[in-house]
């Protein structure tokens, strides 16, 4: 049976502060582990990330290519293969294959995409299908609906 007096800190868990400018005896005292003049013993001198102390930092040195749509409408995919798993019969909604853990995230819109095999009449609703995924869930005698993207 645990007593009180076994209980324990888990290990490394009560890490003991710098208690810095408090003498010499602390081991970090006088110049309170800043060193000796220069800008990073001074008072709010420190650089921002990226500099290069003048030198043309990285980042502004290398070339510049490619474009960021900020429109871009991400999409988790699912292949068929992965929605064949589950029960005939069922309605594939996003929320169903987040709840099977194939897609991740809740705001994500879902995109089936055709590879594998659908051995069974499934309604699959997602916000979008490639045309051989509609064929194949169509051949299997399932439907294929479409969720209005900004919806």
């Amino acid at each position: 049976m645990m007593k009180l007096d076994d209980l324990r800190p888990a290990a490394g868990s009560n890490k003991k502060r710098k208690r810095i400018g408090r003498g010499d005896g602390s081991g970090h005292g006088k110049t309170s582990g800043r060193g000796h003049k220069g800008q990073g013993a001074r008072s709010g001198g420190n650089t921002k990330p990226g500099f290069e102390g003048g030198q043309m930092p990285l980042q502004r040195r290398l070339p510049k290519r490619g474009f960021h749509n900020p429109f871009r409408i991400e999409m988790s995919v699912v292949n068929l293969g992965q929605i064949d798993a589950l029960p005939a019969g069922a309605e594939v909604t996003p929320e169903v294959l987040i709840e099977h853990g194939y897609v991740s995230g809740k705001h994500r819109r879902v995109k089936i995409l055709g590879d594998g095999s659908l051995s069974k009449a499934l309604t699959v609703k997602a916000h979008g299908f490639s045309a051989k995924a509609k064929e194949k869930i169509e051949a299997a005698g399932g439907k294929a609906e479409l969720i209005a993207l900004h919806a």
